[in-house]
């Protein structure tokens, strides 16, 4: 592979990595022009990318409005000018004036050099819809992002990080391939730690049969994020709800979303509704996971292969239900510390919860600060669609991308005692986030939202 300067790249996976997950590479001297017939089958498919490849003006308007050129102050990485990327190739193939006028009209010929530029900038896009919710025409950059992806994965061009996350969901059901066992043996883990540090006895069930509830988690609250799932623990025990977890599916996040929504997102889902069908369930309720509840909500129903006759709802939505009917009795002196709430993307501004995030905020802790802007406005983590490479020049361009975050964060003043929270309701906003507060020296804690729920609760 030729070395291309001035461009950071995540490492990518290897074809015996691709072949893991369905795609056998295509030679590098056949990409220019599979890359073209790739993306004629997707400009004949939707018609949201036609219309984000004719109708941009060239305003500017997103370019202020984007994290990832406000970290970076690189220009490819304006959201207009990332479409740019993919953009004059379309014109020169798809386009009288481009064929006709070729680079007069801004029109390009395909090459190597611009499929590897596709892939540094368009995994330098977190996917977070900001330059769509500012855009006068409403053009959705996030979706040439995707669309720009998939052409990459379809070449045999993946990040290792997507690949390996891909191939161990479609393995195990979760990010982490962690087994059954190691499921059982964690949640009884975490059943002690509740009783020794709350004094509430908390089972978790295991794919336990005819549940009215199915709660499907982040793996990351295996590992990572533990109080997030002993929080849901406690509320299902609290409210006496008869619910269980499916070993083979551990997993709310669905990385097929970002960067295969054909196999890999596909075959999730069939995943989820196969153990909801043999499990004989009544409800799924979703764990905390942006870009996973906007897969859920809003692909299942065109992905799945069978009628969906389970409600899928989130967890958020449940209890903020709760709290409203005055069924959930909380303290917030519990959570004295000062707290504010990161609003992931996904949620605020595909998913519409940003106000029940508010419900649950309000009722669990005693000292709220929001950020500016804040809910459909608020910035993004800078690590949304899985941007959360650790190899050396990815990491420090993923702090670089955290920067319009932390101002935000640290203008709410909840780290100038060095003992506030930092609450982010999204296993990859988390994941972002805790070396985030390190490197820029916030004095924050990192917490789910159902963290400070299951710690409020005030048991009968």
């Amino acid at each position: 592979m030729p070395e291309y300067k001035g461009m950071v790249q995540p490492q990518r996976a290897t074809p015996d990595d691709m072949r893991k997950i369905h795609i056998e590479p295509v030679p590098d001297e056949l990409k220019p022009e599979k890359a073209i017939e790739f993306l004629d089958q997707i400009r004949k498919k939707f018609r949201s990318f036609v219309m984000a490849m004719e109708s941009c003006t060239k305003c500017g308007q997103c370019a202020e409005n984007c994290h990832t050129y406000l970290g970076t102050r690189d220009p490819n990485n304006i959201p207009t000018n990332r479409a740019e990327l993919i953009r004059k190739i379309y014109k020169r193939y798809f386009t009288l004036e481009g064929r006709w006028f070729g680079k007069l009209v801004g029109a390009e010929d395909i090459s190597l050099d611009i499929i590897e530029q596709w892939y540094s900038y368009f995994y330098q896009c977190s996917q977070c819809r900001r330059c769509a919710h500012v855009c006068p025409f409403g053009i959705d950059t996030c979706e040439v992002t995707f669309i720009g992806r998939q052409l990459l994965h379809w070449l045999g061009i993946t990040p290792k990080l997507h690949a390996s996350v891909g191939a161990a969901m479609e393995r195990v059901g979760n990010h982490t391939n962690l087994p059954k066992p190691g499921i059982v043996d964690t949640l009884e883990f975490m059943s002690e730690e509740i009783m020794d540090e709350f004094g509430v006895e908390v089972e978790f069930p295991v794919d336990k049969p005819d549940s009215d509830i199915m709660y499907i988690p982040s793996s990351a609250d295996f590992l990572l994020n533990p109080y997030t799932l002993m929080g849901a623990g406690m509320y299902f025990t609290y409210i006496g709800a008869n619910w269980t977890i499916p070993s083979t599916v551990t997993e709310a996040g669905n990385f097929g979303l970002l960067f295969d929504q054909y196999w890999t997102q596909r075959g999730n889902v069939m995943r989820l509704l196969n153990a909801a069908q043999e499990l004989g369930i009544k409800k799924i309720v979703w764990g905390e996971c942006g870009h996973g509840w906007r897969a859920a909500k809003m692909y299942i129903p065109s992905l799945a292969d069978r009628p969906i006759r389970w409600p899928i709802t989130h967890i958020h939505d449940e209890v903020a239900d709760m709290i409203r009917k005055n069924e959930l009795k909380l303290d917030p002196s519990k959570n004295y510390k000062p707290v504010t709430l990161h609003d992931p993307c996904n949620y605020v501004r595909a998913c519409g919860l940003n106000d029940n995030m508010r419900v649950l905020m309000r009722a669990s802790v005693s000292d709220f600060r929001e950020m500016t802007p804040h809910g459909m406005d608020n910035f993004c983590c800078g690590g949304g669609s899985a941007i959360l490479f650790d190899d050396p020049e990815m990491y420090q361009r993923r702090i670089l991308l955290s920067k319009k975050k932390a101002e935000q964060v640290r203008a709410t003043g909840v780290g100038k005692d060095g003992d506030g929270i930092l609450c982010a309701p999204c296993s990859i906003c988390k994941a972002q986030l805790y070396p985030m507060v390190e490197e820029h020296e916030l004095g924050v804690e990192v917490k789910g939202l159902i963290d400070l729920v299951g710690k409020a609760l005030v048991w009968k």
